[in-house]
């Protein structure tokens, strides 16, 4: 069991991407490379760090002041929510309209318009439902 967005838990979460052909094969396609982090709103930072390079997470790591492509923010009672519970496209929109999902960094409406990218994007919330995390 690991810590939410701690190393272990991001590195889990990198590799389970890597293994997961709807989440690598579009982004392949699409020549997707971003840094793409994780946290919680109202922090000055947030906490962990995946590096995507032609849709394969290249780094995993604690964020470290990288660019970041995509920021993507909740409260903890949310991700805890949303990785027990599911996080599929009846609960984006919503969790967006609120912001109780926020974009810190990245374009949401470009992303979820392309299919290449909205599918793979979904899935990773899936994937993150997949490792055995504490709260």
């Amino acid at each position: 069991m690991s810590d939410l967005f701690s190393e272990q838990w991001i590195q889990e979460l990198g590799m389970a991407w890597n293994n997961d052909n709807l989440v690598l094969e579009p982004l392949e396609k699409a020549e997707f490379t971003a840094n793409i982090s994780y946290g919680f709103i109202g922090e000055d930072n947030p906490r962990c760090l995946l590096t995507i390079v032609n849709g394969k997470a290249v780094n995993a790591s604690l964020y470290d002041n990288h660019h970041l492509d995509w920021d993507l923010r909740a409260d903890r009672k949310n991700w805890e929510k949303w990785l027990t519970g599911g996080f599929g496209l009846t609960k984006l929109g919503p969790a967006v309209a609120t912001r109780a999902l926020q974009f810190a960094a990245g374009d949401y409406r470009q992303m979820i318009r392309n299919p290449l990218l909205s599918r793979p994007f979904l899935r990773h919330f899936v994937l993150m439902t997949q490792l055995d995390t504490q709260f």
